[in-house]
């Protein structure tokens, strides 16, 4: 090896004299694993009256001289939070077929995790490696180094990077095409419509097609398109906010919305109302029509904002089929990660759409009776229980004061619902007071929300699982245990039914404990970075998340978001 460097020789040399060089050096000798070592080093050359070349010696030179890193003639940028990193290069030639292998070589020590692996991406000309840091690794303002790629025909290049630092980790995951993101999109909101989070909008879209019983095609259309229309809206404006937070560096995926407690409060109250409006305590008129509400008698606008509000209670639900689309979504330009979002609003769309297609479908219904009336008040009962986990969900994130808060919200919202009927009922000033009464109560209860923020969250320790932390991982590793690791959020309904009828199951418990396996528990409740950036790292953009550790070191096994109990026996069986 040869580690040319440039020397200014001290003046007044005279031929027949000696100039003596002494060097210190320190290196790493790496295979699997690296071993430091250092030297000192001494040369005594005679000065000569001539310069002379040695003819050995010239091509060693000569070769180092092509092999030293050149500027790079790329983009680049780096992002570092906790003990995850990337670092992407964007301009022509950075393709799959180009491109074989990449490495980055930090040119500070202690901000990486030089033995890491680092996980490599390729996608429409931008190269992204996923990068481990230490923990408590400083944080600088560029980060210098070399990239050494090698290309398809195996020759390696290296590259001069100076990339400044920014916004949160990119995935180093590869991307879908984008017709087979589109095409997984929609299967996926198509799924999304059995999944237990989207029952209480079933609720409303029953009601809804209750009431196009014998309804003239046309009605039937425009009810059909205006719920599409609420389902697309809603979101491509969740892909718009996505788009904005990662713009702006903050860590978004999907269901980020219920890692807010105001949030979770507001919906939770959403649909208490709406429960008390199917339970016949008040109604609302409007230009939507009479009693236009979101799940009782009908006008267009009612149906669009049953279908904003069927995309917001269904994002705490992730289907087969979402996870490759949504994190290929936003990996991609923002034209192309809104034409994913409304793949997956036209799927969640799609049955009730149907009816927009062939309006026919809705002459088969019963004709309308005082069955109708009976069913609206049975219907208010999910979205009661729909409040109710609601609560829940917010008593895990923001405790029992956070609990007290939204019920003292719903007393004020039952009241104001009570008193808005009674003035219903009533004319003159009594209506105006009423009205007015109703008012005041619904801003007393929002003005509940900004507490929220504030209210500290229980934390409550499963038991025999540990909280997760990519330094646990690797300790436990290291004493010869398999991990599993499971991220997880109070909200994530898919997440509580995995746990439930899979992983808490008689053969899984005993598979663990015969492998004396580690269970780690990562709670994305509330927003984490680390989490955030490990579900990244493995090309999800929500929860849940499950990793199979092997003993002794290595990379994980991924299992799909959907458990069963066979999935999870075979990937622990594949565990050394």
């Amino acid at each position: 090896m040869l580690l040319p460097f440039r020397m200014a020789a001290p003046s007044g040399l005279a031929p027949g004299d000696r100039l003596t060089v002494e060097a210190e050096a320190s290196w790493l000798v790496c295979a699997e694993l690296c071993i430091p070592e250092e030297g000192r080093f001494r040369l005594d050359l005679p000065v000569a009256a001539a310069r002379r070349t040695d003819a050995g010696l010239a091509p060693l030179f000569t070769a180092a001289e092509a092999a030293a890193p050149r500027p790079s003639p790329w983009v680049a940028r780096a992002a570092l939070a906790g003990t995850r990193g990337s670092l992407t290069l964007e301009g022509e030639g950075l393709k799959a077929g180009r491109v074989r292998d990449a490495f980055f070589f930090p040119a500070e020590s202690g901000l990486l995790d030089n033995a890491a692996p680092q996980r490599l991406s390729l996608h429409d000309e931008r190269l992204t490696l996923a990068l481990t840091r230490p923990e408590g690794a400083a944080t600088p303002a560029t980060l210098s180094g070399v990239v050494a790629l090698t290309d398809a025909a195996g020759v390696r290049s290296a590259y001069a990077v100076a990339a400044p630092v920014g916004g949160m980790p990119e995935a180093a995951t590869e991307a879908l095409p984008l017709w087979q993101a589109l095409l997984s999109a929609f299967l996926g909101g198509l799924i999304l419509n059995l999944m237990p989070c989207v029952f209480p909008i079933l609720a409303m879209k029953a009601m809804a097609l209750a009431r196009l019983s014998g309804a003239a095609r046309s009605e039937v259309r425009a009810h059909a398109g205006s719920y599409t229309l609420g389902v697309l809206a809603t979101f491509l404006a969740l892909a718009g906010l996505l788009i904005g937070f990662r713009a702006a560096g903050i860590a978004a995926g999907w269901g980020f919305q219920f890692t807010a407690p105001a949030f979770v409060a507001a919906l939770a109250w959403l649909m208490f109302a709406v429960g008390l409006n199917l339970s016949g305590v008040y109604a609302i008129a409007g230009p939507a029509g009479a009693g236009g509400t979101l799940a009782g008698r009908g006008g267009h606008l009612g149906s669009f904002a049953t279908g904003a509000l069927a995309v917001l209670v269904a994002t705490p639900c992730t289907a087969p089929f979402m996870a490759a689309a949504v994190g290929t979504a936003l990996a991609l330009p923002a034209p192309a990660t809104l034409a994913v979002f409304a793949a997956l609003g036209l799927g969640l769309a799609a049955p009730y759409a149907l009816l927009g297609l062939f309006p026919g479908l809705a002459g088969r219904l019963p004709r309308p009776g005082a069955w109708m009336e009976w069913l609206r008040q049975g219907l208010a009962f999910p979205m009661y229980a729909a409040a109710a986990w609601l609560a829940w969900v917010l008593a895990q994130q923001a405790g029992p004061d956070g609990l007290l808060l939204v019920l003292a919200g719903a007393v004020l919202l039952g009241f104001a619902g009570w008193v808005l009927g009674i003035a219903q009922r009533s004319a003159g000033v009594g209506r105006l007071a009423g009205r007015a009464l109703a008012g005041a109560a619904a801003i007393a209860a929002l003005a509940l929300l900004p507490a929220l923020a504030t209210a500290p969250p229980t934390a409550a320790a499963e038991a025999g699982a540990e909280p997760w932390s990519a330094a646990r991982v690797a300790a436990l590793q290291a004493e010869g245990r398999p991990v599993f690791v499971n991220l997880t959020a109070a909200w994530c309904i898919t997440c509580k039914v995995n746990e439930q009828l899979v992983l808490k199951s008689a053969p899984v418990q005993a598979a663990f404990a015969g492998r004396n396996l580690a269970y780690l528990k990562g709670d994305w409740t509330n927003g984490d970075a680390a989490i955030g950036a490990l579900l990244r790292e493995y090309g999800r953009e929500g929860v849940p998340l499950y990793l199979v550790y092997p003993a002794g070191g290595g990379g994980p096994a991924l299992l799909p978001q959907v458990l069963t109990e066979g999935i999870v026996l075979r990937a622990l069986g594949a565990t050394r």
